[in-house]
């Protein structure tokens, strides 16, 4: 039976790298599935539509019509992935969005799987968001980033729970190179010819591991 993942990169903190995990995961989709759908919900730049202009839509939950043509799009059990880009500033309404329209229920009718990416810093703000978002989504669809450039090898009380999935920091040079908006990850994958290099290694254990929550979510739908 056919499912649809729909992925959502979210944070309640700024400046914590949502939009790289974004990114990262638009690519992947593209490479393994060869068709990806992307939502850009931020007021800041750079977001995902910059980076992904061909894979990605800007989406407005502000008003009741807005959030009507997100959810009919998100809902849609055709095959397509789907990944969110949750700005900090829409995360409280987005969430309180799904919990009223009874999302969760109604994917799960349809055969779509939410699957929430959350990438926290060590902040209050952070703690309450996990504990908002546990009574919300069953544990395996609720995936902690432990993102490197931000918590810098600390472990948070959350990481202990679940199970993570680690994003290894680069190095500051490495860092400018992936941040221009004309850098695809996928692309150099195929193009360098060193497939030792640091940058090569980064990006083939991110895809590994969104790889490995596809693979346990299929396990758990059999």
């Amino acid at each position: 039976m056919r499912r649809t993942p729909v992925y959502i990169a979210c944070s309640p903190r700024p400046g914590v790298g949502k939009t790289l995990i974004a990114r990262l995961l638009t690519e992947f989709q593209k490479l393994q599935k060869g068709a990806v759908t992307a939502f850009d919900i931020n007021l800041r730049e750079p977001s995902l539509l910059d980076y992904q202009p061909r894979h990605t839509e800007t989406a407005e939950i502000s008003d009741t019509h807005g959030q009507m043509v997100l959810m009919d799009r998100l809902i849609v059990n055709d095959g397509i992935p789907k990944i969110v880009d949750l700005g900090f500033h829409a995360f409280d309404d987005f969430f309180k969005m799904i919990d009223e329209i009874g999302f969760m229920k109604e994917a799960d009718r349809r055969n779509v799987d939410p699957i929430v990416l959350f990438i926290p810093d060590a902040t209050r703000p952070s703690s309450q968001a996990w504990t908002m978002l546990r009574t919300t989504f069953p544990r395996r669809a609720l995936i902690p980033v432990n993102n490197e450039h931000v918590l810098w090898g600390e472990t948070l009380p959350m990481f202990t729970e679940v199970r993570s999935l680690k994003v290894a920091a680069l190095p500051a040079f490495l860092k400018s190179i992936v941040g221009r908006t004309t850098f695809s990850f996928t692309d150099y994958l195929r193009s360098t010819k060193d497939n030792s290099s640091e940058l090569h290694q980064w990006i083939r254990a991110n895809y590994l591991h969104f790889r490995e929550i596809e693979l346990n979510l299929m396990l758990h739908k059999l």
